[in-house]
């Protein structure tokens, strides 16, 4: 619950599953904060007893982090970045943490609005993972290759290194073959199988090491670094949230979401160290734009 983070105004986390009949959905977490709740379209007077539904991807299991999608819920899978975009666009869940792009790629619909913003911190976001063996030295050594990348809607494992590789003077499709493994475990196998020349993901995941990133010392090597990004990820929520519900969620994610938290978090310790802003403009996102477009997507498309 919230209180293994710190106090919430000493709410309590339930626990329940909840099936998504649209958009082909598997599943999401759902969770409920006493005292909070979750109004109708029409943003109807609180209930103190209904759930606050919450979307997102799972990102493995950490023995040694206390992964806070598990402290918010039980956990079913959804199938992809976008797949939490529709579940919020349509109203069947209240919120969904998500990484940059994806969340760039929500704001620009018009229906969805960033809750939270959790602030870029300066540091590379992607690499492409080799093995120690490969000939591959160089990102430009990646001509002629067959790439895994996540998921197309993914921020670390497929805008980002697209755009480091465009960086190099490799276009997708021309100078390398590109296929999707269907997130970053599925890109990590792909390589360890020998399907695929390089994988590229997050460099959180390369330095978190086992179970997140599945190679030991010595059988791989990091090939380049990406750049930056401005926002890390979102808290996004619906737009028929009331003025209470949406401030609940914000201290929440302030509470969980904190500094001394970040070491604790494992995968979600980069957000948790990083700066936040609650209600961000829509043009806080607009420096995704030209990375998306390096990757053949325009935000102005999704609508």
């Amino acid at each position: 619950m919230f209180s293994e983070f710190g106090n919430v105004s000493s709410r309590k986390v339930i626990m329940r599953r909840l099936t998504l009949p649209a958009v082909g959905l598997l599943g999401v977490a759902a969770l409920a904060l006493t005292g909070c709740q979750s109004p109708s379209a029409e943003a109807a007077p609180a209930d103190p007893n209904a759930p606050i539904t919450i979307a997102t991807l799972p990102v493995g299991d950490d023995p040694t982090a206390e992964n806070p999608v598990e402290v918010f819920a039980e956990i079913t899978d959804v199938p992809d970045y976008l797949s939490v975009v529709e579940a919020i666009r349509a109203d069947h869940v209240d919120i969904g943490i998500m990484s940059g792009f994806p969340s760039a790629l929500a704001v620009n619909t018009g229906e969805v609005d960033a809750l939270v913003a959790f602030q870029g911190d300066g540091k590379p976001v992607s690499t492409c993972v080799v093995l120690n063996d490969s000939p591959i030295q160089t990102v430009e050594d990646l001509e002629g290759t067959t790439v895994a990348f996540a998921d197309q809607a993914s921020s670390s494992g497929y805008f980002m290194p697209v755009y480091m590789l465009h960086e190099a003077g490799l276009e997708q499709g021309t100078d390398y073959e590109a296929i999707f493994a269907g997130g970053h475990e599925g890109s990590f196998a792909a390589l360890e199988q020998g399907q695929v020349d390089a994988a590229c993901t997050a460099v959180m995941l390369t330095e978190l090491g086992a179970p997140m990133f599945p190679f030991a010392d010595g059988e791989w090597r990091a090939v380049g670094e990406s750049p930056a990004m401005d926002i890390q990820g979102a808290v996004l929520g619906r737009q028929s949230l009331d003025a209470e519900t949406r401030k609940v969620i914000q201290d929440g994610i302030a509470e969980v979401f904190s500094p001394e938290n970040a070491e604790r978090l494992g995968a979600y310790g980069s957000f948790a160290a990083a700066e936040q802003t609650t209600d961000p403009e829509s043009s806080s996102f607009e420096s995704f734009a030209e990375i998306a477009a390096v990757a053949g997507v325009e935000l102005k498309d999704l609508k």
